[in-house]
């Protein structure tokens, strides 16, 4: 993993000539694109697109739209709506995590992931289960997976996130003192900050814990783990994201919220 993580800031470089921004982020969303369908589980796949629950119309008015998310981790057994040029959109009930890619990262890509991951987040969820077993994540996963960054210190970094919750009004959830009882509940948006070749934020609601108990209960108001290393990073991002799907759980789509809309003229039943 640490020479992946190596060749993926190596590959990096070769967009970084090009004169158009586009044409720098594009190749390297394609670049952990393809590690992440060379590496994970074969019971999901990799998409790109946007997400729908039951409450989404067709054509949102102007400052209602649905984010653009660069990779969706979704399950394979659930629909999905094609728009072409390999454009999905992704029922929320299928959806296992989102992951967006930052050539480079500065407070406002943070602040667009932060929003767009805590609206993702939002969306109504419809979902019979009958059991499960193994660790099942709370929600929806949120991972940034950043090539660099404007500061190559990751406090910074941690002080943009509490930053911008702040300013954008998002709040924590009651904070338990143990990490059986934290597991149980979604962080608000990002779970996991990756900067390779630099460090890590992570979420503190994740069974690949770093810290013991014993912290928590002396740091009761710390929520993030975090870490500056140069090595490692992409590793624990895989980590997470096994983990995530790596639990068995016997759910399927409730769709009926879905028909709330649908209306049949001269219905006749004899």
């Amino acid at each position: 993993m640490n020479a992946q993580e190596e060749k993926l800031l190596t590959d990096s470089k070769i967009p970084a000539s090009a004169g158009h921004t586009l044409h720098k982020g594009t190749p390297r969303e394609f670049f952990i694109e393809n590690f992440l369908k060379n590496h994970l589980s074969e019971k999901i796949a990799i998409g790109k697109g946007e997400i729908i629950d039951c409450n989404s119309i067709p054509n949102p008015p102007r400052g209602e739209g649905r984010p653009q998310i660069d990779i969706v981790v979704y399950k394979k057994e659930y629909p999905k709506l094609e728009l072409g040029g390999g454009i999905n959109v992704f029922l929320v009930e299928s959806v296992v995590a989102i992951i967006e890619v930052k050539s480079l990262l500065n407070k406002e890509e943070l602040r667009k992931s932060i929003k767009n991951a805590h609206k993702v987040k939002s969306l109504e969820r419809n979902v019979v289960r009958s059991f499960s077993t193994g660790y099942i994540p709370p929600g929806i996963l949120s991972y940034v997976v950043a090539y660099d960054a404007t500061t190559s210190n990751i406090e910074t970094i941690y002080g943009w996130i509490n930053s911008i919750y702040k300013e954008e009004e998002i709040e924590y959830p009651e904070w338990p003192p143990t990490l059986n009882e934290r597991i149980k509940i979604a962080s608000p948006s990002i779970d996991l900050i990756t900067v390779l070749g630099k460090g890590f934020i992570k979420f503190d609601n994740n069974p690949l814990s770093l810290i013991n108990d014993k912290h928590r209960q002396a740091y009761p108001n710390s929520k993030w783990e975090k870490s500056a290393m140069e090595r490692g990073n992409l590793f624990l991002f895989f980590l997470h994201l096994t983990n995530a799907v790596s639990g068995i759980s016997a759910s399927w789509l409730n769709p009926i919220p879905y028909t709330r809309n649908f209306r049949v003229s001269k219905l006749q039943f004899r």
